[in-house]
């Protein structure tokens, strides 16, 4: 009886020892991802310069594990203007490229560097030029375009999911706020073939 439990114990062993671990970052894979974040400077408190952002993105690997990505992405910020707050919203699509430079061996943490070109349109006080004041917008609502530098840490939780965390500087042009928008966030990846 010792013995049968003996090789019954061996071959399980076998069994989950020689498991071949997931693949991943394939040529040809695709994913889906959801992000969301703080731009410009985190400020927790509803009274300072609190400006977020979200995204969507599609992703398909490459050779070398890494990966072409389309996508498009909201910010909303909040400007001071004496005792009022004037909402200005970008609406970007975006497309780049992400170069793998590190991951561990077992294939769960990957980090990625990636350059992305951005086009959009940017509208300020929602189109509204007259102010409650009497005062005149000078700012216009207007088309953007520019680039992206991103560093992303993507970290698997099973074969399909991973979790995001990224750091990015967009530099957009043709803006009336400002050229430069760092940006933090976190996101969900869903690997879907």
């Amino acid at each position: 009886m010792k013995k049968h439990i003996f090789i019954m114990m061996l071959f399980a062993l076998c069994l989950t020892s020689f498991q071949a671990h997931a693949q991943r970052y394939l040529p040809g894979m695709k994913g889906l991802q959801v992000t969301a974040g703080m731009a410009d400077g985190v400020h927790w408190n509803a009274g300072s310069n609190f400006a977020y952002h979200f995204g969507a993105a599609y992703s398909v690997y490459t050779k070398n594990a890494n990966r072409w990505v389309i996508g498009g992405e909201y910010l909303h910020k909040k400007y001071d203007y004496k005792d009022m707050r004037i909402p200005v919203e970008q609406f970007t699509a975006e497309g780049g490229y992400y170069l793998k430079f590190l991951s561990d061996r077992r294939k769960t943490f990957f980090l990625s560097l990636g350059l992305s070109a951005l086009a959009g349109y940017e509208v300020s006080n929602k189109s509204e030029k007259l102010l409650p004041d009497g005062s005149t917008l000078l700012d216009k609502d207007c088309f953007i375009y520019g680039g992206a530098l991103t560093l992303e840490l993507e970290a698997y939780l099973t074969d399909r999911i991973a979790l995001l965390v990224n750091a990015r500087e967009r530099m957009l042009f043709g803006s009336d706020i400002g050229k430069f928008h760092t940006q933090v966030g976190i996101g969900v990846k869903f690997i879907i073939n």
